[in-house]
């Protein structure tokens, strides 16, 4: 099976890092312009949490509060759950259900280096199939 190393090389798109002291609406923007459901938040270089639209519904919106006047440091989920280069995608998918969560930042000798979804497993999963299947095919056929 393959491992998060392969699927941060097959990604298109990088992750976006931003600092406790952005509004979560200037978080909410930057993750609609980018098109991605986590943003990652680092302090002096380091990751110190994560903010998901999850957390933005749940968080803000249930909550009442205003996402103009709110800081991100003040609600994204500190000390996320992380996985190095290394991890199997099979480790991945458990830990993601065993934890009921959607995004785990890829953390190598202490440096953010990407955060993988469960869409980029899922991906990966299929494309892996894909080729296992041709292979069979062709061997069958050859």
């Amino acid at each position: 099976m393959g491992k998060v190393r392969n699927i941060l090389q097959s990604k298109k798109e990088t992750f976006c890092t931003v600092g406790p002291e952005i509004t979560v609406y200037e978080a909410i923007e930057m993750m609609c312009e980018r098109n991605i459901a986590a943003i990652l938040i680092t302090e002096n270089e380091r990751l110190a949490g994560i903010f998901t639209e999850r957390d933005y519904a749940r968080k803000v919106v249930l909550k009442g509060k205003s996402s103009k006047l709110t800081l991100i440091g003040e609600l994204m989920s500190r000390n996320p759950y992380t996985i190095s280069t290394e991890n199997t995608v099979e480790e991945c998918m458990s830990m993601m259900n065993a934890k009921q969560i959607r995004h785990l930042p890829v953390v190598d000798n202490g440096n953010l280096v990407g955060v993988i979804s469960v869409g980029d497993l899922i991906r990966f999963m299929l494309e892996e199939q894909r080729c296992i299947i041709e292979h069979l095919e062709n061997y069958i056929t050859h």
